[in-house]
């Protein structure tokens, strides 16, 4: 028997882990049994580990086989076209890009070009390709903002699939039947068991889709168990009730307030102050309403303001959050709670019966106009209210850039959502018009796809000006790579005069001028490319 032989015998510990901790520490700290350190005991490490490895293997007892799986579910939606299919294919293989961080080169990034197709493939109600299937849920197990279109797409076979791979688990949590399914509308005791006996998961599935058709029964259900519920359940639970949100909700609400949570009674107070006639509004509006007035002994009337002193227990129960955060002055916190939660109609019978328009033009006294406009614009965004969205947004033109009372970007983009989606579009065009791109990305997420044309154009000559004049143009990449996804491909010929490196002015950035050529032509790209994509979709011709 050789040296090495020997000590592979006496090298062969019983215990796995033994010959995973030589390896790990090194055969110059620890040597195999038997054998002393040197060049010779790694080779001694490695022939115990092989001859240990097929003993493992060959001490292993056969595991009974494993059921085997039904077929995939049937999908009854028609199939793809076939260049749509392949297009597919091309999205799903291309590696998440870096859209709007300042990329270089003129070729699309696909994979921000795939929500945009599912979207379009889910109206048209086609059913995606068997083989593709493992790649969109791959995609949509990366991409957490695909997931809601990509599992509609993938249908009922995907969640077939993702019962037999734990990696794309996340489907049968994500998508509407990928758990336990949700009982029908009249199967009234196969809802309440599932109430009383499901997981959290299943329990909020089937109260969200009874609010969603039968809203009284959702809200019904929720109250026979209310008082058993977690502090943190009853906060989903009571999240739920934003669908559908009337009236009739109101009593439920109000008890609510009583809550033994700080956060679910402040949920409370939220939905009931959507609700303009609830009697939590009304109380809100008397309190604020004590501290607004306007002072006609001036010259021109001014609102003035005089903020609540203490926070009581009536206010606290009605949702006002007591304490102030850091660095905020406690009186002006309490007033904001209040002013936020007044029926935006209450206020033109307190100041003198003016229009919202006229309301916010009132100078405010004693620096209180910021926090008062402020309250108004989270007002009119929670109570959906165009005409004081209107008023506080202003003429996209004015010369600050912003209206008369939005006090931030996203404050401007939360209004514009209040507003349908051509007139936001016209706004945002004047925005960008007069104040150019530099402020206007929030704003222009906030717009429908594709642009309408005014916004689009606006975009485009904001781009041009730019360019002309030199400027920096990595400043711009974001706009850029919206204007790849939200532009309206039929602008592309408009865009085919840009695609020229331009001349540089002297101030320019270095390699500004190739920057924007290559820009623009990775645009125009995209354009038509999403152009083709629209066009693969199309049913065929009859």
């Amino acid at each position: 028997m050789s040296r090495t032989t020997a000590a592979v015998d006496t090298a062969l510990p019983g215990d796995w882990e033994e010959l995973v901790t030589t390896a790990v520490l090194g055969t110059d700290r620890r040597a195999p049994a038997g054998v002393g350190p040197g060049r010779q005991a790694a080779a001694v490490l490695l022939d115990a580990a092989a001859a240990a490895t097929v003993r493992r293997r060959a001490g292993l007892r056969p595991a009974p086989a494993a059921e085997r799986p039904g077929p995939a579910p049937e999908d009854r939606r028609p199939a793809l076209p076939r260049a749509a299919a392949r297009r597919l294919a091309m999205l799903l293989a291309d590696r998440p890009g870096a859209s709007g961080t300042g990329r270089r080169g003129t070729a699309p990034d696909l994979m921000e070009l795939l929500p945009q197709w599912l979207a379009v493939a889910n109206a048209r109600g086609f059913a995606p390709p068997p083989a593709l299937l493992p790649a969109l849920l791959d995609a949509a197990r990366g991409r957490t903002d695909l997931r809601p279109s990509a599992l509609r797409f993938a249908g009922p076979r995907a969640l077939w699939l993702a019962r037999l791979n734990p990696d794309w688990r996340f489907a049968l949590r994500s998508a509407p039947g990928g758990g336990t399914s949700v009982p029908a509308r009249h199967d009234t005791e196969g809802i309440r068991r599932l109430w009383q006996e499901g997981l959290f998961a299943e329990r909020v599935a089937v109260l969200g889709a009874l609010r969603s058709r039968e809203p009284a029964a959702a809200r019904d259900l929720l109250a026979s168990t209310w008082a058993t519920e977690r502090a943190e359940d009853r906060l989903m639970f009571l999240d739920s009730l934003r669908t559908g949100l009337g009236p009739d909700d109101e009593p439920f609400l109000e008890q609510a307030l009583a809550d033994r949570s700080r956060n679910v009674r402040a949920t409370a107070a939220e939905l009931l102050s959507a609700l303009p006639g609830s009697a939590l509004a009304r109380r809100m509006a008397v309190r604020a309403g004590a501290c607004v007035a306007v002072d006609r002994t001036r010259d021109t009337p001014v609102i003035v303001v005089e903020a609540p002193h203490e926070c009581d227990a009536h206010m606290e129960r009605d949702g006002v959050v007591a304490k102030a955060p850091a660095g905020r002055g406690e009186r002006s916190w309490w007033f904001g709670q209040l002013a936020e939660s007044v029926p935006l109609g209450s206020w033109s019978r307190r100041l003198g019966g003016r229009t919202p328009r006229e309301i916010v033009a009132l100078p405010v006294a004693d620096d209180w106009r910021s926090e008062l406009h402020a309250a108004w614009c989270r007002a009119a965004v929670r109570q959906r209210d165009p005409a004081w969205s209107r008023a506080l947004l202003g003429e996209p033109s004015a010369p600050e850039a912003g209206g008369p009372g939005a006090v931030s970007l996203a404050e401007r983009a939360k209004l514009l959502g209040t507003l349908g989606p051509a007139e936001r579009a016209e706004w945002v065009a004047g925005f960008i018009e007069t104040h150019g791109l530099s402020e206007a990305f929030q704003l222009l997420g906030v717009c429908a796809v594709p642009w309408a044309a005014p916004l689009g154009r606006a975009v485009v000559d904001a781009l041009n000006i730019a360019r002309d004049a030199g400027s920096y143009p990595w400043s711009f990449s974001g706009v850029m790579g919206l204007a790849e996804r939200c532009l309206d491909p039929s602008e592309a010929g408009r865009l085919d005069a840009l695609l020229a490196v331009p001349d540089e002015p002297e101030d320019a950035s270095p390699g500004a001028g190739g920057y924007w050529s290559e820009a623009f032509q990775r645009l125009v790209t995209t354009l038509r490319l999403r152009a083709a994509m629209l066009a693969e979709l199309s049913p065929p011709a009859p």
